[in-house]
Parts: C-alpha cells; sequence; structure tokens
C-alpha cells in the first residue's frame, strides 16, 4: 500500500468525528525539514512527539532508515506501529524512551512541540546535550498551542533560532548550534507530607491538582473502608496514576498495603516511580506503563482509584472516561470498588451505574463530585 498521510488512523486511541490522526503542523514540519532529513544519513533522524506516526512513517517513506522515535502515550506508539505494519514500513525505526540512546549523534531532530514548558525543557537540554554538533531541530505545533515562552525556552539550550513562516494556523521553529545541555530530572515539592517529583510533561507538574486533592481527602476520611474492601485479596491500582501522588498516599496510610500504578504516558511513569521512591514506599509501589489496564487480568481487583483525564492530545472528548470505567469494571472482582472524582458538570454518575455498578456519592463541592462504585 502507498503510504498517505490521509490513510493514518489513530487506533488502538479513541477515534471519533473530529479527532484526526494528523494535521497541517506535520505537514508544515515534514515540508520544512525535507532537504535536512535527506542529508540525515542512516540513523540520523531521531522523531520525539510523533503523534499517531505521521512524521516518521513519511520520513520513512522518503527513503529514511534508522530513525528513532520518542512518544510519550503507549497508545501512539501502538498506533505508529500498527500504522507501519498497514503501510508496509515496520523495520524503518525503533521506539526508544526519552534518553541519550534517542537523540545521541541524532543530526535532524522533527519535534511536535509539547504543550508543557517543562516537558520542552527536558526534550531541548537532552537533544542539546547528545545530539550532534550541527543538529538541527524543527519543533511545529498549531498555532494556537504556542507561546513565545517556547521560544526562550529553546535558545536556553541553542544559540540560534528560527521561525517559519505561518501556513494553516501551523508554525515551525528551528534550532541550531546547541549548548548547555543535559538530562531530564525530576522536579520535586513537598505537599501534604508527600513528596510529588514529576519530569516534564506530567500532569499538574510538582504539584497536587484540585481533583487529586479532593479524592484524596475523600479516602482520608474513609477510615477503614480500603481495609475492608481488600480483606479478601485483589489488586489496589492507582488508574491513570499521573505523578503517583494517590498510590503513595495509600502506600503511606497503610503500611501493609501493596499498590499497582498504572498509566498510559511515559513522563508519568516516571514520575510516579519517583515519586514513590522519594518517599520511600517504592517496595510496595509498583509503577507500570500500560493502554487502559491492559495487563490486568478480568476480575482481579479490589480497589480502583481514579481520575480520569478528558483531553485526548490537545482534544477534549468525553468519550475517554466512560472507556476508563469500562476497563475498571472488567478488572474488579464483584463487590470491588471503583472511587471516581470528576467534574460535576460532566455529569458522569449514569455511566458508572450502568458500567460499573451501584454508584453511592462520597462527597461533592464547587466543582468535583467523588463517588463510589460497587462491581455488581
Amino acid at each position: 500500500m502507498t503510504f498517505s498521510l490521509d490513510g493514518l488512523r489513530r487506533w488502538p486511541d479513541v477515534e471519533a468525528p473530529g479527532l484526526v490522526a494528523t494535521d497541517a503542523a506535520d505537514r508544515l514540519l515534514l515540508d520544512e525539514s525535507a532537504a535536512a532529513r535527506a542529508d540525515a544519513g542512516v540513523g540520523g533522524l531521531t522523531v520525539i512527539g510523533d503523534g499517531y506516526g505521521a512524521l516518521t512513517l513519511a520520513a520513512a517513506a522518503d527513503g529514511g532508515t534508522g530513525i528513532r522515535v520518542h512518544q510519550d502515550p503507549l497508545t501512539g506508539e501502538r498506533a505508529l506501529a500498527a500504522n507501519a505494519e498497514r503501510f508496509g514500513l515496520g523495520g524503518t525505526f525503533s521506539s526508544l524512551p526519552l534518553s541519550p540512546e534517542l537523540v545521541g549523534g541524532a543530526r535532524v531532530v522533527l519535534l511536535r512541540l509539547p504543550r508543557s514548558l517543562e516537558a520542552l525543557r527536558d526534550i531541548a537540554g537532552l537533544i542539546a546535550a547528545h545530539a550532534a554538533p550541527e543538529v538541527v531541530v524543527f519543533a511545529g505545533g498549531r498555532i494556537k498551542h504556542m507561546t513565545l515562552a517556547m521560544n526562550e525556552v529553546l535558545r536556553e539550550s541553542f544559540g540560534r533560532l528560527d521561525v517559519s513562516h505561518a501556513r494553516q494556523k501551523s508554525r515551525v521553529l528551528v534550532a541550531r548550534m546547541p549548548h548547555a545541555g543535559g538530562d531530564p530530572a525530576p522536579r520535586q515539592a513537598t505537599l501534604d507530607g508527600i513528596v510529588v517529583c514529576a519530569f516534564g510533561g506530567a500532569f499538574a507538574g510538582a504539584t497536587i491538582d484540585i481533583g487529586t486533592r479532593f479524592l484524596l481527602d475523600q479516602l482520608a476520611t474513609a477510615g477503614d473502608s480500603l481495609p475492608r474492601i481488600t480483606a479478601e485479596g485483589g489488586a489496589v491500582i492507582d488508574f491513570a496514576c499521573g505523578t503517583g501522588v494517590i498510590a503513595t498516599a495509600l502506600a503511606l496510610r497503610h503500611p501493609d498495603l501493596r499498590v499497582l500504578a498504572t498509566d498510559q504516558s511515559a513522563a508519568a511513569v516516571a514520575s510516579a516511580a519517583a515519586t514513590a521512591r522519594a518517599n520511600g514506599v517504592d517496595e510496595r509501589v509498583e509503577v507500570v506503563r500500560d493502554d487502559m489496564l491492559g495487563a490486568q487480568p478480568d476480575s482481579s481487583g479490589s480497589f480502583i482509584a481514579l481520575n480520569p483525564p478528558f483531553h485526548s492530545g490537545a482534544a477534549v472528548h468525553e468519550g475517554i472516561a466512560p472507556r476508563m470505567f469500562a476497563e475498571a469494571a472488567r478488572v474488579l472482582r464483584p463487590g470491588g470498588e471503583l472511587w471516581t472524582v470528576w467534574n460535576s458538570g460532566l455529569r458522569y454518575r449514569p455511566a458508572l451505574e450502568r458500567t460499573v455498578g451501584p454508584t453511592r456519592q462520597i462527597a461533592r463541592n464547587a466543582k468535583f463530585t467523588v463517588t463510589a462504585s460497587t462491581r455488581r
């Protein structure tokens, strides 16, 4: 099959009208980098932040080989692999962590700009520390998601920064002359007695977002309910764990408890592992990168805590949380509980009742609702 950007799919991520696998920013990045990519040589191209494979596979279709790729969401990695198989482009790239191996000696880097400045700082510093001295970084995005602060972050690690003309509401920043690089390190803050660690790109950074804080407050006042729920065995899971604050708090409050923290974001998983270590509970908190709860058997969990996201990339989509409720229902054993915090305006309770089981309101404030759903 001939490669076509229009033929890309988002699967296994959410697919729905209005959610696209590629956009004008991908096309502009490919056009602006075409000459540089032609001279990159085998193994000279690195792609970071490719949504569903548009940049990687278009570069491969142009003859690129040995392409190194990092995508923060596991669904992005899997979509890239599926799209590559569909177009016969498997074997042209390798997926790697955000590490020196990803960018070592790279001559060209294609980067979809992350929305987090700290994520961009981590990436820029890593490239400057390990890429070839002549590296050229093409960093693009939709103008509505770009800020002048991004230019300043890139200037911290590169001596020259050029800006492309805008096209179809997209723009590319071109960075050269790397300097002052360094490997990413987590930011730390002590909040409510917990040391929170966050690499760039982790949701909420080294803070506790207000939804998570509200859920933590309700779990703290629940008293002995968690030991009662888990008395018959079964996994205790922090689902979509972010920086691992909930998993760590549960492990600190219940010294005999083992907790599984899971997220599809590589930055979140690294942050959660760092948070558990910083609080001395890493031997009882296992952190895994997973798409939903795909690695967990049916009816294996006794308790799941969830603060569901409502974004798929930059797009707001209400279909994400119901998929997570269904996955939690699959993993919970009968009588197990799903504790969820959600923006009250989203009105998730009917979906929880239908998908998981009887649902009671634990608490509600001006913005958030916490519910507990018992698996039928």
